[in-house]
């Protein structure tokens, strides 16, 4: 039970406050406005003979996020107040997110090598077991049953290949 206790104050910890946080996001966000404002202007952002150039609204739209990542970034400097020490997330919190994050990172990434039908099938096995606290023997015939299905509905059905990945592991299907 000690141990528990000890966890939980662990988890309860701040990793980051909301001050950091405001400052890391807003200058994200100025760089990429700032990254559009320029390819914007290069493609021309006036107003031509013909209508708008192709850059018109990109810039002016880029120009609004610049203008408002900045004053969000100097007002979250200067700011002194007492709101911006609060934490942003606890070291519990972050596990949670972290644990549905990365497997969906994993995802992303096997759809790419093994295709959308097995990695869906992998992702959605390990979801109901390690998360959902299904069983195996549950989860797996699941999981196949879902992919197999959705296989049929798109392949076969409406005639819509989708991605088979690099490796292609349903190829032996002929679809």
């Amino acid at each position: 039970m000690a141990k528990h206790d000890s966890t939980s104050q662990d988890d309860g910890r701040s990793i980051v406050s909301m001050r950091t946080m405001e400052i890391a996001i807003a200058a994200i966000l100025l760089a990429f406005g700032a990254t559009f404002l320029y390819s914007s202007y290069r493609l021309g952002f006036r107003w031509a003979d013909d209508g708008p150039q192709s850059g018109f609204f990109p810039f002016y739209v880029s120009l609004f996020i610049c203008v408002a990542s900045g004053a969000t970034l100097l007002q979250a400097i200067l700011s002194k107040s007492a709101a911006g020490q609060a934490s942003f997330v606890e070291r519990g919190q972050l596990k949670q997110v972290l644990k549905v994050l990365i497997p969906a990172g994993l995802f992303v990434l096997g759809i790419q090598l093994i295709g959308i039908y097995v990695a869906s099938a992998i992702y959605i096995a390990l979801f109901m077991n390690l998360l959902g606290d299904y069983p195996w023997k549950k989860s797996v015939p699941l999981a196949v049953a879902i992919s197999v299905l959705f296989f049929f509905m798109f392949e076969v059905w409406f005639q819509v290949p989708l991605f088979k990945g690099y490796w292609n592991l349903t190829g032996w299907t002929g679809f």
